[in-house]
């Protein structure tokens, strides 16, 4: 939409309106997340470090990021536009050294590997997961090209031309976060750039091509996992190596029969899914913590135990290094019940909500893109999240929005949800 000058001049004497109701969601869920983050720890929180005490971290990680959030709402998102191309730029820059260090002999300073996996900066008072930035900066990137892409309705021509940039932005950060390798963060992007096209008046000949080359290549992925995993169970059967031990060294690694540029670990995080008599028969191996979490889930009944009476993390069963971020749903749902967890659920929704507001009362396509791709992004969290925790989807890393232990992820929901408000702040409403 273009704007001349005394429209311009009018949308900034305007009134500009505020969102209050998501702000206040994402309060609501901030305190439940301090509030359960306390519970999985306080077992033991006489024994833990003051500067190890995560909930007291997360309150600081809270206030950093809803001063981010303010900052953000209350500056005009076009800005983002303007720098959208060294936004980007600073993203790559901060993944390549990850990906070079976790394949090559070469040391970055303050490159950090945790886990089987090199994701963090290491700054000694925080450490940085770039992945997280990089998930904001191709947002961005992706909302200026299509918001300043002329796409003329139906036409092949004019969106061809367009294409290649956008598939370029888009795999590019998914390349160098894999390699780290951070396979969870890499499911965030297809549905973000997903909703981004159902916008953009896509030709119906798109769909019937996308399908044409996007099943063949899904059948070859899934047959090439499935000869991977394979090969890797015959591999166990063969050695009589538990899954745990080959993780640990990971043995198997790119072996001649491995076909994608898998760990071990990552393999038994599948197969404790599809196949987890394969890996731990007994359950006490590498499906433990999925087999835990629908213990502590289903054990909260309709109204849960109570504020740090759960057991699961407090015996020790749902381990420690989990259940503060990638398991608090887990922690939420036993000590608060069936309550409790759809409560949480429901201001993630709302949260949500807000975003598909701001994007159907955007002043433009590029705020409307913003938005979406915020609201896929978060959905994307939650659903995984969620679905890890009640056994209908795999365990990968990606953390519950304003409830998982995160510095960076705090700050990234600052980010994400102060542009949208920023977009919604700057909406206006035309005849």
């Amino acid at each position: 939409m273009k704007y001349n000058y005394q429209t311009q001049k009018s949308l900034k004497e305007s009134n500009l309106k505020f969102d209050f109701i998501t702000p206040i969601f994402l309060l609501l869920l901030a305190f439940m997340g301090i509030s359960f983050i306390y519970s999985a720890q306080c077992y033991n929180i006489d024994e833990v470090p003051f500067f190890r005490q995560f909930w007291l971290r997360q309150i600081f990680f809270v206030i950093l990021g809803g001063g981010v959030y303010l900052w953000l709402a209350f500056t005009d998102y076009e800005v983002l536009m303007r720098h959208a191309n060294f936004i980007y730029f600073a993203a790559v820059c901060l993944l390549l050294p990850l990906a070079i260090q976790e394949h090559t002999p070469i040391k970055f300073p303050l490159v950090q590997s945790r886990f089987n996996a090199t994701r963090w900066i290491n700054f000694s008072i925080f450490s940085l997961q770039p992945s997280e930035l990089a998930k904001i900066a191709t947002l961005i990137m992706l909302a200026s090209i299509f918001a300043r892409a002329k796409i003329s309705k139906g036409s092949l021509k004019s969106f061809s031309k367009v294409i290649f940039r956008v598939l370029v932005v888009f795999f590019i950060p998914i390349l160098l976060i894999f390699l780290q390798p951070d396979l969870g963060s890499t499911l965030v992007f297809p549905p973000m750039l997903i909703s981004m096209l159902y916008l953009s008046k896509l030709p119906k000949k798109v769909y019937w091509y996308g399908t044409v080359i996007g099943v063949p290549l899904l059948a070859l992925f899934v047959g090439a996992l499935w000869i991977d995993i394979s090969g890797y169970s015959s591999f166990l059967k063969r050695t009589n190596m538990s899954a745990i031990a080959s993780a640990s060294q990971n043995a198997y690694g790119l072996s001649d029969d491995s076909l994608l540029p898998l760990k071990d670990y990552q393999r038994n995080r599948i197969l404790s899914f599809f196949a987890p008599e394969v890996v731990d028969p007994k359950g006490q191996g590498v499906s433990w913590n999925y087999r835990q979490s629908l213990i502590a889930v289903g054990s909260g009944a309709l109204t849960g135990k109570g504020h740090a009476e759960g057991t699961q993390a407090k015996l020790g069963y749902l381990p420690s290094d989990v259940a503060y971020n990638d398991f608090i749903f887990s922690v939420l749902a036993e000590e608060s019940g069936f309550i409790g967890g759809i409560s949480a659920i429901f201001l993630l929704s709302g949260v949500v909500f807000g975003c598909l507001r701001a994007a159907a009362c955007s002043r433009d396509m590029f705020g409307c893109y913003l938005s979406v791709g915020t609201a896929a992004i978060i959905s994307t969290h939650i659903f995984i999240n969620v679905g890890m925790t009640i056994g209908i989807m795999p365990i990968t890393g990606l953390p519950l929005p304003m409830l998982s232990y995160g510095g960076t992820f705090i700050l990234t929901c600052g980010i994400l949800f102060g542009i949208v408000q920023s977009v919604y702040r700057h909406s206006q409403s035309y005849a």
